[in-house]
């Protein structure tokens, strides 16, 4: 990044009928007041949402599709964290 270019926030916002926030897009500013106020105006221009999130996007840590054999592979060896692993009894029906 040079030194001309403000950093790039990533905008989460939770909408009226959600319970958490999702990630709606990027912006670029220069601290994180003008970012907050820059994703009202881009984000929720139809007032769609209740609460707004914005994060340096340097900060977001994440994984990559090539570590997917690394990062969730242990998972398909423990059986029983899947719902077939469970007997549902006969009483209950079909779920």
């Amino acid at each position: 990044m040079n030194k001309r270019e403000w950093p790039l926030w990533e905008v989460f916002i939770r909408g009226a009928h959600g319970l958490a926030h999702r990630h709606v897009g990027s912006l670029h500013a220069p601290d994180a007041e003008m970012a907050m106020k820059n994703a009202r105006d881009v984000y929720t221009r139809r007032n769609e949402g209740l609460s707004i999130w914005v994060v340096p996007a340097q900060a977001i840590t994440a994984s990559t599709p090539s570590d997917k054999g690394l990062m969730f592979e242990p998972a398909n060896s423990k059986v029983y964290r899947h719902p077939t692993f469970f007997k549902i009894p006969d009483e209950i029906g079909s779920m």
